[in-house]
C-alpha cells in the first residue's frame, strides 16, 4: 500500500499492509532543509516544500500540514512572536488579545478571510490540493484557545473568580473553531477536509479533573457535536500533555467517525486503547526527549513498544511522536522510527 491507501483503509475500518507511521515534523523539516525555522510558519510555500521532502527523504505516511500551539491569540488581535534563536521551535504569544475582564465583553468574532494565520493557512492548504495531498486544517480546541487569547494563567485564575468571564472566552473560541471549519470545508467542499485539534491546555499539568469535568467537557461535547453536521474528512484530536485523570471525561466526548486520537507519551498507550480504541484510531507516543537525546537503541525499543502495546487496536494505531518533534532532533532518528515500523509494525495476512 502507498501512504494514501494506507490511511483510507485504516479510517474506513479495512486491513492494513502496516501500521502507519506519522511525523508530527514542523521547525524540524525547515532546518533538516536549511531553511530558518520560522520559515515553517511566515511562508506556506517554503513550509510546503520543506515538509514534502523531508518526508520523501524519511517516507513517513503523515502529509504536510500548516499549525502551530499558540493558535487563537494572533487571530483574535493580538501579537505573534515568530521563532528566531537557535533552539526556538515554533511562534509564541506576544502582547495578548485581551488584557482585563472588560475587554473580553469587548471581543469579537474574527473574521476567518483576513485574521492572524489564516490566510496563511489557506494558501498552505491550495498548495496541498493542488500538489495531490489531503486538505489539513489544524486548530486548537477552545479551552487551547481561550487560553492563547488571555495567557493560560489569567485564563485559570478567572476560572475560579469570575467564571462569565472564562465561559464567554470559551465560547467566542467554540465558535470561532466552527468558524474556520466552515469556511475550509466552503473553500474545498465536504468530507475534503482533515480536520485537527489540539488541546493542550487541558492537561492535568494546568487544570484538575473537576476543572475538566465543569470548564472543558460541556465544550467539547458541544463543539464535536457541531462538527459532526459539517462533514470533514476525518477529525484528528491531539490530547497533549498529562491527561489520564481526564481520560474518562474525553471518552464521552463525540470525537468523529471516522477519527483519530492522539496521545502524549504521559499517557500510557495500553490505558488509550482501553478507553478509546473500540471507537477510534490511536496514535502516539513516542517521547520528545528520547528523540531529541536518546540513543538510537533506546529510541528503537521505545517505538518497538509502542507498536507491541497498541498494534492490535481494534479500530488501528499510528506511530506517532507524542508532541511536535524537536527542532533539535537528531535526522537519523527519524530514520531509526522509520524502522522501528519496518521491522515490527507489519500485518499478517
Amino acid at each position: 500500500m502507498n501512504s494514501s491507501e494506507r490511511l483510507d483503509a485504516l479510517l474506513c475500518g479495512k486491513p492494513i499492509d502496516r501500521v502507519p507511521f506519522f511525523s508530527f515534523a514542523l521547525g524540524f523539516c525547515a532546518r533538516n532543509v536549511g531553511l530558518p525555522v520560522a520559515s515553517v510558519y511566515r511562508d506556506p510555500t517554503k513550509s510546503f516544500w520543506a515538509q514534502v521532502w523531508t518526508r520523501e527523504q524519511y517516507g513517513y505516511d503523515s502529509g504536510p500540514f500548516y499549525a502551530y500551539a499558540s493558535y487563537g491569540g494572533w487571530e483574535f488581535g493580538g501579537e505573534l512572536k515568530f521563532p528566531e534563536g537557535q533552539y526556538e521551535q515554533a511562534p509564541s504569544l506576544g502582547r495578548l488579545a485581551v488584557q482585563s475582564e472588560e475587554e473580553v465583553w469587548e471581543l469579537e468574532l474574527p473574521d476567518v478571510r483576513k485574521a492572524g494565520s489564516l490566510p496563511l493557512a489557506m494558501e498552505f492548504s491550495k498548495l496541498q490540493e493542488a500538489h495531490g495531498f489531503p486538505v489539513s486544517l489544524v486548530l486548537g480546541g477552545p479551552f487551547t484557545i481561550a487560553g492563547n487569547i488571555c495567557g493560560a494563567g489569567v485564563l485559570c485564575r478567572w476560572l475560579i473568580r469570575n467564571t462569565e468571564v472564562a465561559c464567554q472566552l470559551l465560547r467566542l473560541a467554540m465558535d470561532h473553531i466552527l468558524d474556520v471549519v466552515r469556511h475550509w470545508v466552503d473553500t474545498f467542499g465536504p468530507r475534503r477536509v482533515a480536520l485537527q485539534i489540539w488541546e493542550p491546555l487541558t492537561s492535568n499539568q494546568v487544570i484538575s479533573p473537576r476543572q475538566f469535568s465543569k470548564y472543558v467537557l460541556p465544550y467539547e461535547k458541544e463543539l464535536y457535536d457541531r462538527l459532526s453536521a459539517i462533514r470533514v474528512k476525518y477529525v484528528l484530536s491531539h490530547l497533549c500533555g498529562e491527561q489520564n485523570l481526564n481520560l474518562p471525561y474525553w471518552a464521552e466526548v463525540p470525537l468523529g467517525d471516522p477519527a483519530i486520537v492522539s496521545f502524549g507519551r504521559e499517557v500510557d498507550l495500553a490505558d488509550a486503547v482501553r478507553y478509546f480504541g473500540d471507537k477510534y484510531v490511536i496514535a502516539g507516543n513516542v517521547g520528545t526527549s528520547v528523540m531529541q537525546n536518546g540513543a538510537r537503541r533506546e529510541l528503537y525499543e521505545v517505538c518497538r513498544q509502542c507498536v507491541e502495546k497498541a498494534k492490535h487496536a481494534p479500530r488501528g494505531y499510528i506511530l506517532m511522536p507524542g508532541c511536535e518533534v524537536p527542532v533539535m532532533t537528531p535526522s537519523h532518528n527519524l530514520y531509526v522510527m522509520r524502522k522501528a515500523v519496518d521491522d515490527w509494525g507489519w500485518y499478517e495476512r
